[in-house]
């Protein structure tokens, strides 16, 4: 749809205002009015993801809203004040908050309890596209200023957070991201660009770049950097841990140990992706590739797996190397505790503990040559 609009605004004509006029021998009118002509798609055409970008005061903002109208998001309503982030969500139930807090890269339990004020601004922006992607009212988000507070690292892996999310079906929205920074574009991999630069419109999807993350040994000193974004607060088991590096700095940490009395018998004690990192699918590569490693090591009969994060239950289901071998629902308060084949229905209030057995993918599969 063309678009072709003026933005008018009311100014008071002081004395100030005809001085600068005379300096400068500018018309009436001028600073009070812009003009934009520009082709944006409407919600009638069919895409999943668009980008609206360009400096400030190219007119991102008024193209959005004379598009979209009321689904743009301006500001963040305000949060519940000394509320955990999970009590901000309103008549959402909490698989549902949960599951969206993980598809955009905020997937950290304890986290989840903070009230919002003290979070970074990295975490606020997360927590707020959360809420902007699970509010009931359309199929259709609009976030202003999108990763503009923010450093660009969580830009970048929040742009691929929420891309990820929608083509996957987790979130069933359309989203619109109208921001300044051309750098998200490739990690968006929006269906269409339109640049208030030069008003023009692109369609096409970018590739997105490819994290290349190197696994390796390391010592038990490196669990302090993830420890707090992990919901267990025992001690770290002994064993072996892995460490996996980004252009040489830490961002993933995993631990195995040995399973007691059962000989060959290992499972994985910790597996943590720091939260600039989370919501692109990194902490189950991460995961499967040391699995991999793992198993292949001498005296490894069986490796496992027990989670009670709803993210990596869905992530070992969907993988397809993982065999999902028993769930249990413990409630300690409540003295409950049932064990059963099948996921079943969590009772209110319990604990949902799945147990994973990790059977890999047949090399052929993998092209691997003996």
């Amino acid at each position: 749809m063309r678009i072709d609009t003026t933005v008018t605004c009311a100014i008071t004509e002081s004395f100030r205002v005809q001085q600068v006029r005379g300096m400068f021998d500018l018309p009436a009118g001028v600073g009070s009015m812009q003009c934009f002509s520009v082709d944006v798609p409407t919600i009638q055409d069919p895409w999943q993801i668009g980008l609206i970008v360009g400096p400030s005061g190219s007119g991102k903002t008024s193209i959005a809203r004379h598009v979209y109208g009321d689904a743009v998001m301006l500001n963040s309503s305000p949060w519940p004040a000394n509320a955990a982030i999970i009590d901000g969500f309103g008549d959402a139930d909490i698989r549902s908050i949960t599951q969206m807090l993980s598809a955009v890269g905020f997937s950290s339990p304890p986290a989840w309890l903070r009230p919002y004020h003290v979070l970074s601004n990295g975490e606020k922006f997360r927590v707020d596209l959360a809420r902007l992607l699970l509010a009931p009212d359309n199929n259709l988000a609009v976030m202003d200023e999108f990763t503009s507070v923010v450093d660009r690292t969580v830009a970048q892996v929040g742009s691929a957070a929420v891309a990820r999310a929608i083509r996957t079906g987790v979130v069933k929205k359309r989203f619109v991201a109208v921001s300044c920074h051309y750098d998200i574009a490739r990690w968006l991999c929006p269906d269409w660009i339109v640049d208030m630069a030069d008003q023009t419109l692109a369609r096409g999807c970018l590739q997105r770049p490819q994290l290349r993350i190197e696994i390796r040994r390391c010592e038990r000193n490196l669990w302090p950097m993830f420890e707090r974004h992990h919901y267990l607060s025992s001690k770290l088991p002994g064993g072996d841990y892995y460490c996996g590096l980004l252009d040489g700095r830490p961002i993933a940490f995993a631990g195995i140990t040995q399973v007691a009395g059962f000989v060959g018998y290992k499972r994985f004690s910790r597996i943590v992706v720091l939260p600039d990192y989370q919501g692109i699918g990194v902490g189950g590569k991460f995961r499967d590739a040391v699995a991999e490693i793992a198993i292949r090591q001498a005296g490894c009969k069986r490796l496992s797996l027990i989670t009670s994060h709803p993210a990596m239950i869905r992530s070992c289901r969907a993988g397809g190397k993982w065999k999902l071998k028993a769930v249990t629902y413990s409630d300690s308060k409540a003295g409950l505790k049932q064990r059963s084949c099948g996921t079943g229905t969590a009772p209110v209030h319990a604990r949902r503990i799945c147990s994973f057995q990790y059977v890999g993918v047949r090399r052929q599969e993998l092209g691997v040559r003996s």
